[in-house]
């Protein structure tokens, strides 16, 4: 008796559409968020940024990356966000995520133990210099025709934007910049070291 045929498969989504969906799913979160903290909340939403070494802000590492300072503020950190989040998801969804909980959670950290105090951190320009750095970092370790050319694309589309890390605008958060980079390179070098091989028993 021959069994009635299943529902077709699905064709695998590909890399590019995959990426795409990440990024755009990442955008119109952050936008979400900013039209409901403004028009439902107010801006207290605010709030939840990163208070260095404040014992109740310790928490706020998870959220202050998805917060900004009203809609100027979230505007000039969309595209380059949406850019490099869609170039980093292209090296893997899996791996994609995982860097940017490390870059949150990293970077977000040593900003509430080195930030200056008597400030509130916020903003996505942390996941901006981190996704930077980790496309760089991928291109340092695995070399290849592909991960080269992306790394030498960040720099030439955002290389001038690296003179963030270093203090400057004391409205900026120069912290959130300089370690969310070195976050990312973390990230880069965790989820993309090539591992040695063992030896090929004799």
């Amino acid at each position: 008796m021959r069994r009635p045929p299943g529902p077709p498969e699905r064709p695998p989504r590909s890399p590019v559409a995959a990426a795409a969906v990440l990024s755009a799913t990442l955008t119109a979160g952050l936008w979400g968020q900013e039209l409901v903290d403004t028009f439902a909340f107010g801006g207290q939403l605010d709030a939840l940024g990163i208070q260095p070494r404040d014992p109740d802000s310790l928490g706020h590492v998870l959220s202050a990356p998805f917060l900004h300072a009203g809609f100027a503020h979230l505007a000039a950190n969309t595209v380059p966000l949406a850019v490099l989040a869609f170039m980093g998801a292209l090296r893997g969804a899996g791996r994609f995520l995982l860097a940017t909980l490390l870059i949150v959670v990293v970077g977000g950290g040593l900003v509430w133990l080195l930030g200056r105090g008597g400030s509130t951190h916020l903003g996505a320009s942390e996941l901006v210099f981190g996704y930077i750095a980790y496309l760089l970092g991928v291109g340092w370790y695995e070399r290849t025709p592909v991960a080269v050319g992306m790394a030498a694309l960040v720099l030439v589309l955002y290389g001038g934007a690296l003179w963030g890390v270093l203090p400057g605008n004391p409205l900026v958060s120069w912290e959130a910049h300089l370690f969310g980079f070195l976050a990312g390179l973390l990230a880069a070098a965790l989820l993309h070291r090539r591992r040695p091989q063992p030896r090929a028993a004799r």
